[in-house]
């Protein structure tokens, strides 16, 4: 049996290695973010924790026997359901899928932060971390090329405007918005938003949020 402080750095390990991969998933907006992950992680150590230790004092009766491993086996199909929220159908192109399956992932971590496999557990944290930032810069380099996705530069007045005013706006006129970063502005109401979009023409873009009240410029971006 686990003594409480290995219980407690555990389940701390498991919050930690989730919250690391949250916080990536956090900064790019999605909805399971920093506290979604930990949950999940945390979770999933404690479901290991149970399904190894929590059934000591039946053990030795006669005719039981237990296979810790099962419970592992729920958790790996059980979190499907979990993901399977983060995904979304937009216009026939499927979104969230890197969410869902990190979700997946932070899950196995936590399995084996609670099956005491530190070093896996933090191999593991690293690897998904540079998977989900290292590779991004040259996900971006290639594949907007193929997809013909453009970048747009927008600052607006968050008071009267909001990204979905301008994901709106630009679905009226057809073009199709992959992803939407806000940042904040130069001043305290001002929000900078760097949106991607699919589209051939960046100044009939444009055109659709010239007039949408809040917008205080828009321009292509080049970087």
């Amino acid at each position: 049996m686990l003594s409480p402080t290995q219980i407690i750095v555990r389940l701390l390990l498991a919050a930690l290695l989730g919250s690391l991969i949250g916080l990536e998933r956090e900064r790019q907006h999605w909805t399971a973010g920093l506290r979604t992950h930990m949950l999940v992680c945390v979770g999933s150590a404690l479901f290991m924790i149970v399904s190894a230790f929590g059934f000591d004092d039946v053990l030795d009766r006669p005719n039981v026997a237990l296979d810790p491993s099962r419970v592992a086996a729920q958790v790996v199909s059980g979190i499907g359901f979990l993901g399977a929220g983060t995904i979304l159908l937009r216009r026939e192109v499927v979104r969230g899928l890197t969410t869902a399956a990190s979700l997946w992932t932070v899950a196995a971590i936590g399995l084996a932060s609670g099956g005491g496999l530190y070093f896996a557990a933090v191999s593991a944290t690293v690897l998904i971390l540079a998977i989900l930032v290292g590779l991004k810069p040259l996900e971006r380099r290639f594949v907007v090329r193929r997809e013909q996705l453009r970048i747009l530069v927008l600052r607006v007045d968050s008071r009267i405007t909001s990204p979905a005013d301008i994901e709106a706006a630009l679905a009226k006129g057809g073009v199709w918005v992959q992803h939407i970063d806000a940042m904040p502005g130069e001043g305290p109401a001002q929000q900078k938003l760097r949106v991607v979009i699919q589209a051939d023409d960046i100044p009939a873009a444009t055109e659709y949020l010239g007039d949408l009240p809040g917008v205080e410029s828009v321009k292509p971006d080049d970087t």
